[in-house]
């Protein structure tokens, strides 16, 4: 490696602490002698580089004391947060690539159903009816709180998962992403410590680096997290908040153990943790497992969630149920961030689906299509030698193993180029060490997928699969 190329080594590594605003403006930097150590670089090397960044203007130098970040404003870049992982891994990338429209790439490792299992004729039917409304619906703003009508419906939904839940203790938002944004900006600030599961919602991962958070994770167990690493974390990172699934696990498809349940209730209770509580895949459960919302009458635990997995990801509307002060100032910040709550035309849609009779039906042929095709893709997958880490109750992951402990990573980046995206398993990770996993949607895994992975698995060398 060449003098020049190591300085800019040392210019990439400062730069990036800027626009990830690790270090931000006025901030010193470290010293000559210490960086050099840090990067196993030549303090010659570390003066070049500082030289380098001050002509740039990015930083300056005071006698004596040392170099320091220029005063301006900075671009900031949630890409730069966080390891600097290969494309295949990182969870903005693979996000990018799933959601990317613009293009004819087939996606078994996304996490949506195809539009031809959606209720597209009851949402067509909603949108003919919402379009005959009053004025207002089709001008106005959304309200702070959202659509009334939408709160009691989720409101009593949350009742037969024995959840009560008063419809004043629940916002509307623009999505479920959007209510885990507010949330992170109602609860934590820059340099905060959160817990995830290990492997959780790639997503996940993502956010929480947009807002400059620590991440720290816990094993996830067939059972729920692993009780024994979850004490021992709390007591040594003290982390502020705990992200986490209910009903089915993203990605894993487990199921939280009632057992397990009281035990996390009762270690947030000892060190003092907040739990947020995705509860997407609900509804795709065949019966009602452990809610930690429930144990905890919303005392700690916040719920988030929306319809996109089961009516639509386009008409964007997610939900917060929790602790009335608690909405009372996310509402407040909603306002202050989007001026008012979803679309008050999103969220008429949304109602009339769900309450013109057609949505019960919808759910009850989708659980048992989903059955069926989770059945069938395990039978397929499994004679590859994927095997999945459990049985799913319901939903549509399969979280699935490798043989011969091949690189996930690989076949994705090798899956790419005959236009799949598949999701592999270190995305998901926060240690990076599920890299011989893969989450598989089985909704989109077609037989052109399963030809790419039975020729990775039989020869056992992705260089060959082109």
């Amino acid at each position: 490696m060449t003098k020049a190329t190591r300085r800019n080594l040392v210019v990439e590594h400062i730069n990036r602490r800027i626009r990830s605003r690790t270090l931000g403006p006025g901030d010193k930097l470290p010293s000559v002698r210490g960086l050099a150590s840090t990067l196993n670089m030549s303090p010659s090397t570390v003066v070049e580089a500082y030289d380098v960044l001050a002509a740039e203007g990015a930083i300056w130098a005071r006698r004596s004391s040392g170099f320091f970040v220029a005063d301006k404003a900075q671009p900031f870049a949630v890409s730069q947060t966080g390891p600097q992982l290969d494309r295949e891994v990182d969870s903005l990338w693979v996000a990018r690539q799933s959601i990317d429209t613009e293009n004819e790439l087939t996606k078994p490792g996304c996490g949506w159903l195809p539009s031809d299992w959606m209720p597209v004729d009851a949402l067509r039917r909603a949108m003919r009816q919402v379009a005959r409304a009053n004025n207002t619906v089709l001008t106005d703003y959304g309200s702070a709180q959202g659509h009334r009508n939408l709160r009691h419906l989720i409101a009593r939904k949350l009742h037969d998962q024995s959840n009560d839940v008063d419809p004043d203790c629940i916002l509307l938002t623009n999505s479920g992403s959007q209510a885990l944004d507010l949330v992170c900006r109602f609860l934590l600030s820059p340099g905060d410590t959160v817990l995830v599961d290990d492997p959780c919602y790639f997503n996940f991962h993502a956010l929480l680096r947009a807002h400059q958070i620590k991440i720290v994770s816990v094993p996830y167990t067939p059972k729920g997290p692993d009780l024994a690493a979850l004490e021992d974390t709390l007591k040594d990172k003290r982390p502020r908040l705990y992200l986490t699934n209910s009903a089915l696990h993203n990605p894993t498809g487990a199921t939280l153990s009632a057992a397990t349940a009281h035990r996390v209730m009762s270690l947030a209770e000892t060190h003092d943790l907040i739990i947020v509580e995705d509860s997407i895949f609900s509804e795709f459960e065949p019966a009602l497992s452990p809610r930690l919302a429930a144990l905890d009458g919303h005392n700690r635990v916040l719920t988030i969630g929306s319809y996109s997995k089961t009516l639509s990801a386009s008409l964007r509307c997610g939900h917060i149920v929790a602790r009335r002060d608690w909405i009372e100032a996310l509402t407040d910040l909603q306002v202050a961030t989007n001026f008012g709550g979803p679309s008050p035309m999103v969220s008429e849609v949304l109602h009339t689906a769900l309450t013109d009779g057609s949505y019960r039906k919808h759910m009850e042929a989708l659980i048992t299509r989903l059955d069926q095709r989770r059945a069938q893709m395990t039978n397929e997958l499994g004679a590859l030698g994927l095997k999945p880490w459990v049985k799913p109750r319901g939903g549509f992951y399969l979280w699935c193993e490798l043989p011969n402990q091949i690189d996930a990573a690989t076949v994705a980046r090798v899956s790419l180029t005959k236009g799949a995206v598949f999701a592999p398993g270190n995305v998901f990770s926060a240690s990076q060490s599920k890299s011989s996993f893969m989450r598989f949607n089985v909704s989109q895994l077609e037989p052109e997928h399963l030809k790419i992975l039975g020729e990775v698995t039989t020869t056992g060398d992705t260089a060959n699969v082109i």
